[in-house]
């Protein structure tokens, strides 16, 4: 059995907050498809192309995407983008590791300090933040988060510390000082704050942080990502895949050496 929750304009759709699926061991793809074929004919259209979908809290697109299976007594949320709102949060793991991501609102009192002071407060997590605009959604998060941790197990890390190579991989940079005035954080703009540590802790850090957290992801950074590490749309049109821009990103991070 399988629980669905629907959340903002989904339940709209199904005209109930949640659904029981007599299913399980299915993925998020076969989901879709049986949802779209039990909602009621004369309710609103479910629109899957702008929603997102978190098993237990955990955003899919951080874990396998549509492919993601579902397990039994599994939570499934189907939050509508567009009119429902988004995450304020997304957490998954890597290398048995739990990480955070939350999105802060900039402000002019916000500054490195602010992240220092956090790593005074949280001394047994790791912090690193990165300016919203170098990070285009869950999927470009993930792999370049992944490359990290990779590089630090095959102790081939761009710094001698895991969270500058982060920083460094998303600014497609070797040189430390170039990401922290790139992708650092800047003057009342918004930024991804990453967390790696105790899940217990992290929940502390974000119940912190709550009220300065917006909506993950809400901006797209196409267009801003492409103008400045110069990719043109003859590079795109060449790589075949979901996520072209993205690709291309992360592969640019991975020969970082």
């Amino acid at each position: 059995m399988i629980t669905v929750k629907l959340v903002g304009g989904a339940k709209k759709s199904f005209l109930t907050e949640n659904l029981q699926i007599d299913k399980s061991d299915i993925s998020i793809k076969e989901l879709l498809k049986l949802l779209l074929e039990l909602k009621p004919a004369d309710s609103p259209k479910l629109d899957i192309e702008n929603i997102l979908i978190a098993i237990n809290g955990v955003d899919s697109s951080a874990m396998d995407g549509e492919s993601t299976i579902i397990k039994n007594n599994d939570l499934v949320s189907i939050i509508p983008v567009i009119h429902g709102g988004a995450l304020k949060k997304i957490t998954f793991k890597i290398s048995s590791k739990q990480i955070q991501v939350i999105e802060i609102k900039g402000q002019s009192s916000i500054d490195v300090k602010f992240i220092d002071n956090l790593r005074k407060k949280y001394p047994k997590i790791q912090l690193q933040a990165v300016s919203s605009s170098f990070i285009m959604n869950s999927y470009h998060l993930k792999k370049i988060l992944s490359l990290s941790f990779e590089s630090k197990k095959n102790n081939i890390l761009l710094s001698n510390k895991l969270e500058i190579d982060i920083l460094m991989r998303f600014a497609l940079t070797k040189q430390i000082s170039d990401a922290i005035l790139t992708a650092g954080i800047k003057p009342k703009s918004n930024f991804i704050l990453i967390a790696i540590g105790n899940k217990k802790i992290l929940n502390s850090l974000y119940e912190d942080l709550m009220p300065l957290s917006v909506n993950l992801f809400v901006k797209k950074n196409d267009s801003f990502l492409k103008k400045y590490f110069k990719i043109s749309q003859k590079q795109l049109d060449v790589v075949y895949s979901k996520n072209p821009l993205e690709d291309i990103l992360i592969e640019k991070a991975a020969i970082l050496v």
